[in-house]
Formats: structure tokens, sequence, C-alpha cells
């Protein structure tokens, strides 16, 4: 299943990065684009999601100095259009995937396309990585733990069903139960010809 191989991938991002823990750390695709690209696209996917977490961490320090917490939300906006590119770039490997599936005359359209659930997927492997940390906490209350694991239970059981919903999907699309159509995100605050305040500066 398409999702065992997304989820692992993410998981082994998230390792990976946690060894230095640290948003300056350099970044290495652990997978040639050339002999395996959607696990390439899956990897730098999770990376810049896992970046940009550690990045809303630190810009809510209420000690940050503003000048620090400037140029960092430059940083977040430029993460947040590289993962919408790179969603867009997994999105058009699965259009190319299926691209000689003829859509059964009753095919429908799916409300979300497969890269924007993988999205979701990423994000979420996150949120089970850092609630998990909170159920282990040495620092922690046993209430707190408490709390933490049942929102861990939830988390882990949403995984379970994002999984399942988005190979239903894919099985779906290659069987001409559904089709693909994929909006571009047309982002417009990081565009000089859109955005304008942007445009006055020119």
């Amino acid at each position: 299943m398409f999702s065992e191989k997304a989820n692992t991938v993410f998981q082994d991002v998230i390792k990976t990065y946690k060894v230095l823990n640290t948003v300056d750390q350099p970044f290495t695709n652990k997978y040639n684009k050339n002999e395996d690209i959607i696990s390439h696209l899956l990897y730098r996917k999770c990376w810049i999601d896992t970046v940009q977490w550690a990045y809303e961490d630190i810009i809510r320090d209420p000690n940050i100095e503003p000048v620090a917490a400037l140029k960092l939300k430059r940083m977040i906006d430029a993460s947040n259009q590289d993962r919408t590119d790179t969603v867009e770039y997994i999105d058009s490997y699965f259009l190319d995937k299926y691209n000689d599936v003829q859509p059964k005359s009753d095919a429908k359209i799916n409300s979300e396309s497969p890269a924007w659930v993988i999205d979701r997927l990423s994000i979420l492997a996150l949120k089970i990585y850092h609630m998990h940390i909170e159920t282990v906490r040495d620092d922690a209350s046993d209430s707190h733990k408490a709390a933490c694991q049942k929102k861990l239970d939830v988390l882990l059981e949403q995984r379970v069903d994002l999984s399942s919903a988005l190979d239903d999907l894919l099985n779906d699309i290659a069987s001409g139960d559904k089709y693909m159509k994929v909006y571009k995100q047309m982002k417009m605050y990081n565009d000089d010809e859109l955005n304008p305040v942007l445009r006055g500066q020119k």
C-alpha cells in the first residue's frame, strides 16, 4: 500500500532530523530522484514540514527579538511556498502515473488530490512524534501524560483512517472510478505582481 511507504519515509525523516535537532542542519535527501522520484519527493516534503514545525515553535518564544522574529517570519513564508510547490510536484507524479487511465463515465472527483492527503499524513507524523514525547516526559505530571496519551491514541487512529482513505483514493483513480483534477494553489502573497504591497515597491 502506498500509505505504508509514505508513513515509513515520514518517520525516517523525523528520526533523522532529531539526531541534530536544529533548523540549521544541512539537508541530504536519502533518495535519488532519478531512481525513486516519489520517495525523493516524500522525503523532501516531510523534511520541509519538520523544519517548519521547529520554526513555528521558535517564533512563539515570548522573548524573541523583533528583528529575529521578522527574519523567521520570512523563513516560514519561504517554507510554506516550498511546501506548496512540493505538494504540487507530488500531484504531478500521480497525474503522470495515471495518465493512461480512462475514467469511467460515472467517475467522480475527490474533494482533495492525493498529494494534499499526503500533506496531511506528513503533518500527522509530526503530531504523533511530538505527542508521544509528551507522554514520556520526566518533568511532566501524571495527569499531563495521561491527557496526552488520550490525544496520541486519537492521532494514531486518525493515521490509520487517513492512510486507508489515501490508498482507497489511489485505487479508485487507478481503476477509473475517480479522476484527478488538480488546481494549483496560485498563492498571491509571494507574487510581486499580485500582492499590492510588493507591487508598490517595484
